[in-house]
Formats: C-alpha cells, structure tokens, sequence
C-alpha cells in the first residue's frame, strides 16, 4: 500500500501536469461530463483525441488547484474556476473555440428518458397513427395524459400535445411511453461550459452559433455593399472590374444611339440600320 506522502506527491504531480497543460496551450475548456455512460465517454474521447482537442478526466479538486496555479501565471483562467462542479472534464488545445463548441455538439445524441429527469425543453408529441395493437395500452396512454383512441382499428393519439413543460420532472410513466413512442427527449454528450482563449473568456451562450448561417450572412452582406458600391460608383479593387464593365456597357449603348462608328459598334450599327430599312419598307409597301 502506497504511504501517505507518496500518495500526495502523485496528487502533486497531477496539478503541476495539468496546470502546465493549461498554461502550455492558448484554449482551455471546462467540460461537464455528467450522464455520460462510460462506454460512449471514451468514445467520444477517442473522437476528440483524433481531432486533437483530446480532454482529460480529473478529481475537480485537482482541476481547480491546477487552474488556482495556471492563473497566477494567467488571470484569464480564473473564471473557469466556478464552472469546476459535478462531474468535470478539461481540455487545452490549439484551435478557435466556436470550431470547439461545434464538435462538442457532434458529440450529442437523443437518448430516452427513465424518469426522473428534468425537460430541457418542451416535449411535444405530434398527433399520429402509433403501431400499437388494440387494448390496455390505450388507457395506459390515457393514464399518462396522452390523448389516445381507437379510430379504425389503430391505436391514435388524436392531437398534437405538450406532455411536459421545459424545467419540469419528465414522470417515469411518461419516460416509459415516450420510449414506446421513439420518442427520445434527453440529449447524451459532452457538454462545454466554458472556454478561455488566450485572454477572453467565453461561456457557452456566446459560442452557440450557427456557423453556416453567420457565413452566409457575411457573403450576403459583402454582395450587398458590392452592388451598392457599384450603384454608386464608389471605386475600389472590389468594385473597379463591375464599374468598368458597367462604363464600357453604357459607352456602347451611347455610341450605338448616336451612329457613332467603332469596331465593336459597327455590327449593331447595321443590324440596327438593316431593322429600320426594314421597317421603312413596310411603311411604303409593295
């Protein structure tokens, strides 16, 4: 059996470790890891060390000494100290932390409810046609509050219904049918509190964005102050090529209208004047 000193000179050398990781890398991330299974915990561990942000499971004890040390040395680090409760992973990787919390929520997956849990959002449960058979199982769903009948031999629940509240008990009777409906109201995954890069903290409200949507939004916007810019005529090197497609557009057009010969108004001009004859001709007949 190890002694007591020896025991502490490990506790030590975990702190010294993971105060130098945090301090070794500009992005370090709490993790919360709770409902996990352990099975799927290393599997998303596997997944993450591959695409280098791998994290590591520590006593919080450990974690929140670590980081005490990394932010006398770093004060950007200290709020992370008060997302250190429950079960806590940490990471410190190179990378941009918006990138992070996206493949944090790859890791996310619905899985059932047991009972007992609280909704994280509305559980709504649509109006439909179930597979269950004729029978007891009709007052079961009525007994859970779930608006079911027989209509036509099959078992339906008549319409749409908000079977718990967001922030209330999902009751184990509920959890049971929700299961039997595939209904699957809980998410399983790690979940990211909070992020410090260099020396701006992000918690996770700030990170949740739509990436593709904010880039879709930027090209709108960058096309938008193009075509103004263009309307205007406001030259730079992203609006000279369209300024002077548009200039030498309207030149030919004013060239063509005034007769003005050139090499490249000279077929219009005889199309335009072949189109008059013939419209002369017309006019004077046979």
């Amino acid at each position: 059996m190890p002694g007591r000193g020896s025991v502490r000179a490990e506790k030590l050398t975990r702190v010294d470790a993971l105060s130098q990781q945090f301090l070794g890398h500009p992005l370090t991330a709490v993790v919360a890891v709770r409902g996990v299974p352990a099975a799927a915990l290393q599997k998303m561990r596997r997944e993450l060390r591959a695409r280098g942000t791998p994290i590591t499971v520590a006593p919080n004890s450990a974690i929140r000494h670590a980081l005490e040390k990394a932010a006398s040395e770093r004060s950007s680090l200290r709020p992370l100290l008060e997302q250190v409760r429950d079960q806590t992973a940490v990471l410190s990787a190179e990378g941009n932390p918006f990138s992070l919390y996206q493949q944090f929520l790859k890791t996310r997956s619905p899985t059932p409810a047991r009972g007992g849990e609280i909704a994280p959002a509305d559980i709504l449960v649509p109006a439909q046609t179930t597979n269950f058979k004729p029978g007891p199982i009709v007052g079961e769903l009525q007994h859970a509050g779930f608006p079911a009948a027989i209509e036509k031999g099959k078992v339906v629940l008549k319409k749409d219904t908000l079977i718990v509240h967001a922030g209330q008990p999902i009751s184990r009777e509920v959890a049971g049918m929700l299961t039997r409906l595939e209904i699957f109201p809980l998410e399983v995954g790690l979940n990211l509190r909070a992020v410090v890069d260099g020396g701006v903290y992000y918690p996770p409200e700030v990170l949740s964005v739509d990436l593709d949507e904010r880039r879709a939004a930027l090209a709108r916007a960058a096309r938008q102050a193009i075509g103004l810019a263009v309307e205007v005529g406001y030259a730079t090197p992203a609006t000279l090529p369209a300024l002077v497609a548009r200039a030498h557009r309207r030149a030919l057009a004013v060239a063509i209208a005034t007769g003005y010969a050139t090499k490249e108004t000279i077929e219009p001009l005889f199309a335009k004047a072949m189109r008059e004859a013939a419209a002369v001709g017309k006019l004077i007949g046979p």
